[in-house]
C-alpha cells in the first residue's frame, strides 16, 4: 500500500492531484501548524491572462496554532464570484460550476475540514478512488517530527510505499525509510500544457484552471504526467 502526506491546500495546483492519484492512502496533515503565506488558504487563478492570487479569508489565525484549529472567515462566496467572472466563458464552466459551489458554499467552519471537504468532491469528480485520512485522527506519537512521524504513520496504516512531492528531496533520507521496510520515492511533475482562452500559457495555477480548461479524461491523463525517482 503506497501512502501519501499533506497539509492540505485550497484547489492545490495538478501536482498535488497526481500525488493523491498516485496513491492508496492520502492523509491530510491537519495538525502540525499552520504556515502563514503559504498555499494552505490560498492559491492563483487565471485573470484577463494573469495569475491572480485568491485568499480564503481565515479568523485569528497564527503559525503559533495548529491548521486544525483555525476557523475560516466568510469571503467564500466573493471568490465564488471571481472564479464565476474570470471563467464563465470557459469550456467547462458549466461541468465545473456546480461543484464549486458546493464547496465554496460548504458551511464547515473548521478550515481543516473545510479544504478536506474539497480534496474529496474534486477527486471524486475527477474518478480518483483514494482514501482519506486526517492526521488528526490517527493514534500516534504527536511529539514525532518530520520523517520519524511519516514513517510512523507509514507503518501504523500499513504501508509499504511512502510517495512524497519532489520538494522533500532534501528533507527525507530514502536510507532512513529503507530500514524501517518502507519504500520512499518523490515523485517530479512533468510539464503540463493547455489550452487557456486565447491567451499565452500561464502556468502553475491551481486545479480550478485546470477543471475550466480540460475534460475529465484529458485532466485523468495529465495526473499520470510524471516520474517518480
Amino acid at each position: 500500500m503506497n501512502l501519501a502526506v499533506m497539509q492540505p491546500y485550497l484547489f492545490p495546483y495538478i501536482g498535488y492531484w497526481q500525488l493523491i492519484n498516485a496513491v492508496d492512502t492520502f492523509v491530510i496533515y491537519d495538525d502540525v501548524n499552520f504556515i502563514k503565506g503559504g498555499y494552505i488558504n490560498r492559491n492563483n487563478i487565471l485573470q484577463n491572462g494573469n495569475s491572480q492570487l485568491i485568499t480564503l479569508e481565515l479568523i485569528a489565525s497564527s503559525p503559533n496554532k495548529r491548521i486544525n484549529e483555525i476557523s475560516i472567515g466568510n469571503n467564500s462566496n466573493k471568490l465564488l464570484r471571481t472564479i464565476r467572472q474570470n471563467y464563465s466563458k470557459a469550456p467547462f464552466f458549466q461541468d465545473v460550476s456546480p461543484m464549486l459551489e458546493e464547496i465554496l458554499n460548504n458551511e464547515q467552519e473548521e478550515l481543516t475540514k473545510f479544504l478536506g471537504s474539497s480534496l474529496v468532491k474534486i477527486s471524486k469528480y475527477l474518478n480518483i478512488e483514494t482514501k482519506f485520512l486526517y492526521s488528526s485522527d490517527i493514534k500516534n506519537d504527536k511529539t514525532f517530527k518530520a520523517q520519524d512521524r511519516l514513517i510512523e504513520m507509514s507503518k501504523i496504516l500499513n504501508a509499504t510505499g511512502y510517495i512524497n512531492s519532489i520538494g522533500g528531496i532534501e528533507l527525507y533520507d530514502k536510507e532512513v525509510f529503507s530500514q524501517n521496510n518502507i519504500n520512499l520515492q518523490f515523485l517530479k511533475s512533468s510539464e503540463i500544457l493547455y489550452k487557456q482562452f486565447n491567451n499565452e500559457f500561464v502556468a502553475n495555477l491551481s486545479i480550478v484552471d485546470i477543471l475550466m480548461f480540460n475534460s475529465t479524461d484529458n485532466i485523468k491523463n495529465m495526473l499520470t504526467q510524471f516520474e517518480l525517482i
